[in-house]
């Protein structure tokens, strides 16, 4: 497969995540909005998903309005939905023969519904339109996982997918693990900004089906560290980037059994979050870790950027006459200045 087609299904898999995660997270605030159990957090979206002083430096007031704006389309937010989905669309554009008609529909039908939301946003809700983009976000993946073949193509996209999704559960559990921690663990406003957090990620119901699940902080934290088996989780996440790892690597290299550089950064985090001892990591303050765990999933990211696409310019090489006659003239400009 070609670099840059690798490439370019990678970048959709991340932008298409990135806005689901976007959609996802305004959806749950505005809902709690319109619930009357959380009031003034609006905000918080954009500290997970973009740059809270950046945002502060468009919005001085931080008003709604100004919060809606920015998370669907305002051209300073590199993480705003539209941005996202036309991201992805580009990216989808310069490899149609790898992707399924399908997810090219499929993805046409989300950056039209994305360009023109401003209006509907504004007539239906901003919840109804963020809900609207998080189910066909979501909908995009069940369309790539059955009309796909699952070959290194898909296992791209899945690479994408599943780094984007870890680094948002960590910056998820880094904002609004704050709130809980303010908070006395197992009263009724702890309990709420938990169902927040869980809800924000996706995680409420699957962690309320768990045999003698507590609502409690530490339990809380530890499944959305830990689960092996919840999506979103960041154990989870790291064995799906895995395996995707492991089948894009070269015949030789899995003939061989090596570890290419990211595989071998995965391997590393994975077993530290084997052997990790919530309980401790909890007595001494879980931002520490969280930023750990953000800065090492980066540093994947970045090694597969080195591995895996060639970003560099190749330049024509000069003529042997024309390089002999170039390494003359210095030679004599270097004589001259003598």
């Amino acid at each position: 497969m070609l670099s840059r087609v690798a490439e370019s299904l990678y970048w959709m898999a991340r932008y298409i995540e990135r806005a689901e995660a976007v959609a996802r997270l305004a959806a749950v605030d505005f809902q709690a909005l319109l619930d009357g159990t959380r009031r003034g957090r609006l905000e918080d979206v954009v500290r997970i998903t973009s740059d809270g002083a950046l945002f502060r430096s468009v919005f001085p007031s931080g008003e709604e309005t100004g919060v809606l704006e920015f998370l669907h389309a305002h051209p300073a937010n590199p993480s705003g939905v539209l941005v996202c989905l036309s991201r992805a669309r580009e990216n989808a554009r310069g490899m149609r023969e790898q992707i399924s008609s399908e997810m090219w529909e499929h993805l046409n039908r989300l950056h039209l519904l994305a360009r023109d939301g401003r209006a509907a946003a504004m007539e239906e809700g901003p919840y109804a339109f963020f809900r609207q983009v998080r189910d066909g976000t979501q909908a995009f993946e069940g369309i790539t996982a059955a009309t796909m073949t699952h070959a290194p193509a898909y296992e791209f996209i899945q690479l994408g997918r599943y780094l984007e999704r870890a680094v948002v559960t960590i910056r998820t559990l880094a904002v609004r693990y704050e709130d809980v921690c303010m908070l006395e663990d197992g009263s009724a406003p702890a309990s709420l900004e938990l169902i927040t957090l869980l809800k924000s990620c996706g995680a409420f119901e699957p962690f309320r089906r768990q045999p003698r699940a507590q609502l409690r902080a530490g339990e809380v934290a530890e499944y959305l560290l830990l689960n092996p088996q919840f999506p979103r989780a960041v154990l989870f996440c790291l064995e799906r980037i895995a395996r995707a790892l492991w089948a894009v690597a070269p015949p030789a290299v899995r003939a061989e059994e090596k570890l290419d550089p990211p595989a071998r950064l995965v391997g590393r985090l994975r077993a530290d979050l084997d052997y990790l001892d919530v309980p401790e990591v909890l007595h001494s303050g879980l931002s520490p870790l969280l930023e750990d765990l953000l800065r090492r999933v980066h540093q994947v990211g970045n090694e597969v950027t080195k591995t895996y696409f060639n970003t560099r310019v190749i330049l024509p090489q000069p003529r042997a006459s024309s390089a002999a006659a170039q390494q003359q003239q210095q030679q004599q400009q270097q004589q001259a200045r003598a």
